[in-house]
């Protein structure tokens, strides 16, 4: 049976958890940061746990991270 193929995609912006959830860098952060309210700077600071339904569409992508 061949390797199966991690997505490069997903191979760069998650890393899998001890606990096997799925953790990623807080999204909206790139520009725009002017019409952004403080609150929402602050609480976009650093990493994220990914939501469950989330976790089910990258999970099959990175079939050697669990």
């Amino acid at each position: 049976m061949p390797k199966m193929k991690t997505k490069s995609s997903c191979k760069k912006r998650f890393k899998v958890t001890a606990s096997g959830r799925i953790k990623a860098g807080q999204a909206g952060k790139r520009h725009g940061m002017i019409k952004r309210t403080n609150k929402f700077l602050r609480d976009a600071r650093g990493t994220t746990v990914l939501s469950k339904a989330d976790e089910q569409i990258i999970k099959p992508m990175m079939p050697y991270s669990r």
